[in-house]
């Protein structure tokens, strides 16, 4: 019995004098979202946390702090504890257009977070009505080029006005830019014919072109869709200059121990490469796509890059 409490207590000295990182995860891990539940990151980051939280031994939630384009939820993730326990699900939106549309940025995108993973990026199609008049995107591109100022295109975030810049600078075409706040109030307006262009990310609109009431003429990303196989890229349309993409990644607090960072990083790679969450992610119209976190630091700064450059050529005011 003696040996037995010797045991325990020696025991109970290693467990007590290793580091955290050694012990972890020893409690729930939280995904803060920087949008409201319902959305494309919303469902992306509760796809990937039911792999994350079977893998970790640990509950894996998910919490949505929507507002400021991102920057409540990442400050959030900033001023947590380094541990591990608080992630945050960043996009181009947090990551690239707050730091890039503020006076004054409220954080450094490269210096204040811990990279972990890509998780991929989003599909976002070029949609016009019905009534416009034409079957591809060239055929867009000749009516345009010939109606200068007579279409017109909607945006719900800073990516769709970006790319939209992007596309009428690589094209030589004049439209109007009609903004609106979020994809959610633009489709209706879309379907309805009140504006008659928009890149949308949202599986409403996939489905609306499926349905023949919109038509998809060109997807922003590396390879087509398999939810409009017969939609091509930008590139393969005849415009390889528009490489803005919409991508996600997993980050932590800064200064996160790298043991940690490893850890995360193994079991969300091996969540995005499962068969099943990758059909998952799909189906939002998603695909799936681990990295080091070496290049999801790369990604940021590309970004970063390619965004600084749109927005002089934007010339959009500053917040």
């Amino acid at each position: 019995m003696r040996n037995l409490s010797r045991l325990f207590v020696a025991a109970t000295l290693l467990l007590t004098t290793l580091p955290a990182s050694a012990q972890y995860p020893n409690k729930p891990i939280r995904i803060i979202v920087p949008f409201p539940p319902g959305g494309a990151a919303d469902a992306v980051a509760r796809i990937v946390a039911q792999p994350l939280s079977a893998a970790l031994g640990q509950s894996v939630t998910v919490d949505n702090r929507p507002g400021a384009d991102g920057a409540i939820a990442a400050e959030a993730v900033i001023k947590s504890s380094a541990d591990g326990y608080t992630l945050f699900l960043g996009t181009n939106t947090a990551m690239s257009a707050v730091p890039l549309l503020r006076k004054v940025p409220p954080y450094d995108p490269v210096a204040d977070f811990s990279h972990i993973s890509l998780v991929g990026k989003y599909n976002f199609f070029l949609f016009v009505h019905a009534s416009v008049p034409a079957k591809s995107f060239p055929e867009l591109l000749d009516y345009a080029r010939a109606n200068p100022g007579k279409l017109n295109y909607g945006t719900g975030n800073p990516l769709s006005i970006l790319s939209n810049v992007q596309l009428m600078n690589a094209a030589g075409i004049d439209m109007v830019h009609v903004p609106y706040k979020g994809e959610g109030p633009l489709t209706p307006d879309l379907l309805a014919g009140r504006v008659e262009s928009a890149i949308l990310s949202n599986p409403a609109g996939i489905q609306l072109a499926k349905d023949g009431r919109l038509r998809a003429l060109a997807v922003l990303a590396d390879q087509r869709s398999p939810l409009l196989p017969d939609v091509p890229t930008f590139a393969e349309a005849g415009l390889p200059q528009i490489t803005v993409r919409q991508w996600a990644g997993v980050y932590g607090p800064p200064k996160m121990p790298r043991e940690i960072v490893e850890r995360l990083n193994k079991e969300v790679t091996a969540a995005v490469r499962r068969p099943d969450i990758v059909e998952k992610l799909q189906s939002y119209g998603y695909a799936a796509e681990a990295s080091t976190p070496e290049r999801l630091l790369e990604i940021n700064r590309e970004d970063l890059a390619l965004w600084r450059k749109l927005v002089r050529e934007a010339s959009l005011p500053l917040e």
